[in-house]
């Protein structure tokens, strides 16, 4: 069902959007339609087509936590979540960016540990998949390098990547809920690298110090320097599986050379 706009210049514009949010709110005073008739009727639909608009943008969001909490849990929720964190944005694909912590300060949820991060996960695919287009390095162009100078280079990282480093087993979860016939997850914590080398965000779990390599790499150290820094965090860092992952994402978008 659709309805032409409502008329809220005469509105306060608070009242109207503490309204709009919440059913048990009673109609803003003064709101009146093209005629100037109350407009009572008109803003129960509107403000009921407004709620299922954003249910339905949170639950595309986060479909995994949708798939775990069940369709109509994550609706139930969705409505107490829409009225605390109104939209901030006219952009529907940046509704829910509060949705991981929402989930972590329900106490109702508190049983359920792993759920935060495995929304977090889902809305960093997100954040990913709409991040702005890069092109990746050759790979060749480092296995050029002599390893003197590959250790002393810096490089670039694509605005796609993003990193998560969680407790819980959260690329085996996802992809137990999203791929048929991926394992069951094992108890294990997984740090999550998320690169985008097509068009879809891809998550991987990464070897122990992978995480603390590429965070040192986004922070500007160079390859050599950033390989010390995971080679405290592990001793048996695996240098080469990383930076294949990176490479194979498309994530690594220059190399800067030493002069």
């Amino acid at each position: 069902m659709t309805t032409d706009p409502l008329p809220i210049a005469a509105v306060d514009q608070t009242a109207f959007t503490r309204a709009m949010m919440d059913a048990a709110v009673d109609t803003p005073k003064g709101l009146r339609d093209s005629q100037n008739r109350p407009a009572g009727r008109r803003f129960n639909v509107y403000r009921n087509n407004v709620a299922v608009s954003l249910t339905e943008a949170l639950m595309q969001a986060f479909p995994v936590v949708t798939k775990l909490l069940g369709e109509e849990n994550m609706k139930g929720l969705a409505g107490i979540f829409l009225r605390a964190h109104p939209p901030q944005s006219p952009l529907m694909m940046f509704y829910g960016d509060e949705f991981p912590e929402f989930l972590a300060g329900m106490a109702q949820l508190s049983h359920i540990g792993y759920l935060p991060d495995v929304a977090r996960l889902e809305q960093m695919m997100r954040l990913s998949y709409h991040a702005a287009d890069t092109a990746a390095i050759d790979p060749a162009a480092l296995g050029a390098l002599t390893p003197e100078a590959l250790m002393e280079a810096r490089v670039s990282v694509a605005p796609t990547v993003h990193l998560l480093r969680s407790p819980w087993p959260v690329v085996d979860i996802w992809r137990f809920n999203m791929i048929d016939g991926a394992p069951k997850p094992q108890a294990s914590a997984q740090d999550v690298l998320i690169t985008r080398p097509e068009f879809d965000p891809q998550p991987a779990a990464l070897p122990p110090g992978g995480a603390t390599w590429i965070s040192a790499l986004m922070g500007g150290e160079t390859i050599g320097q950033a390989f010390e820094v995971a080679s405290q965090e592990n001793n048996n860092f695996d240098l080469s599986a990383t930076l294949a992952l990176l490479l194979q994402g498309g994530a690594l978008t220059e190399i800067h050379r030493k002069d």
